[in-house]
């Protein structure tokens, strides 16, 4: 692997198995600092620590079910920083869903399937 600069990676995901399989997967094909958190609200209050790059669930609220949706946390993260890129994650492969996350703010989309962590490692690793 080529030695690039390390990028700080915020994966947002309530679903801790997939936020799991994804930090490793990330942390096997790339040398980035990986931080995971389980609800949006927890990321807005690290966003302090200047995230490189958040990916973002679509659906955020299956474990917390107050927890904001992530249409709704990536507004909250473009109102308080409009420069970090946001990949939204989502099962959902609609293309209004898609076209309404990049109409909000977020840098790509990437559903939920087979490629999804390789696309992922891509575009962090761009």
């Amino acid at each position: 692997m080529s030695r690039k600069m390390v990028k700080k990676i915020f994966v947002v995901d309530d679903d801790e198995m997939m936020a799991m399989a994804l930090e490793d997967h990330l942390t096997r094909n790339t040398l980035h600092e990986i931080h995971v958190f389980t609800t949006g609200e927890e990321c807005i209050k690290n966003l302090r620590m200047q995230p490189d790059i958040i990916i973002l669930d679509y659906n955020l609220n299956s474990v917390e079910k107050e927890a904001a949706n992530g249409m709704a946390i990536l507004e909250a993260i473009k109102k308080l920083n409009r420069d970090i890129p946001v990949i939204l994650f989502s099962s959902q492969d609609a293309y209004s869903v898609a076209l309404q996350s990049i109409n909000r703010g977020a840098t790509q989309y990437v559903i939920k399937d087979e490629s999804a962590f390789d696309n992922i490692v891509a575009i962090c690793n761009a």
